[in-house]
């Protein structure tokens, strides 16, 4: 299948999953383009300088220097997301306007996608966009939909002293982390810190990727529920809910 990926431009983990992803995909389906949109961690487009004050005032000043080293080493000393697709043979998409837009359309559907797969989408797709590829778009939640739809889940199962956390990919929808489930593991969380549950989960779900591309090429789906009587929501965290993480003795790195 030819596979189009529409993600962001975050710094931390993104080049290190997709080199894992191209590595485990088999050779009869290819990557032919990557959509990179400006990274928006906190679910809407912000400045650089609203970004950075609002993961201070939120997340306090060690969290705040840890990831701001992190993002200047990431900038200096590696591979910006446009060479890594160009040394992989990747088409990097630019699109002018929202993905959903008439122009971005046309773009994309110019590279004859089968499948379009969502990884860090900070956009809400709509129909035009979701029925452009033959065999859809499915979207990667590192939670156990239905459970922590929204942001940051993994912030939010430590904060909330779950046991267990998941990974799921499903099919995207018109609504946020609602569609129905392709494929779906329960991760332990034992004492993990975030950046830790993040690494693991997103590994993992590099690999239910593959296993969900395999699935849809060979028309072998049993879909999973995903109801939204059973769904729990989690928006962006406000400082009360990191000191409230803090004092469960969570740790983010």
């Amino acid at each position: 299948m030819r596979i189009i990926i529409i993600t962001q431009d975050e710094p931390f983990y993104l080049k290190t999953n997709l080199k894992y992803l191209i590595s485990i995909l088999p050779s009869d389906h290819e990557i032919v383009g990557c959509v990179v949109n400006t990274v928006s961690p906190f679910g809407k487009k912000e400045s650089f300088y609203d970004k950075a004050i609002k993961t201070l005032n939120v997340f306090g000043f060690q969290f705040f220097m840890y990831y701001s080293f992190k993002f200047i080493f990431s900038k200096i000393f590696t591979k910006s997301i446009k060479t890594f697709l160009e040394e992989n043979n990747i088409t990097n998409i630019k699109l002018n306007n929202s993905v959903n837009s008439k122009d971005s359309l046309k773009i994309i559907k110019s590279f004859e996608p089968d499948l379009l797969v969502s990884i860090l989408g900070n956009q809400i797709f709509k129909r035009d966009l979701l029925d452009l590829a033959p065999k859809g778009c499915i979207n990667l939640h590192t939670a156990l939909l239905p459970k922590y739809r929204g942001l940051m889940p993994t912030f939010w199962v430590l904060k909330n002293n779950e046991k267990y956390t998941g990974v799921s990919v499903f099919f995207v929808d018109e609504g946020i982390d609602s569609g129905p489930i392709i494929v779906q593991e329960k991760v332990e969380i034992g004492n993990l810190s975030q950046a830790q549950l993040i690494t693991r989960t997103k590994k993992i779900g590099m690999e239910l990727i593959v296993k969900a591309i395999k699935l849809i090429s060979k028309n072998n789906l049993i879909l999973i529920p995903n109801p939204e009587i059973e769904k729990t929501y989690y928006s962006f965290p406000t400082r009360n809910d990191v000191i409230e993480f803090n004092k469960n003795g969570k740790k983010f790195f």
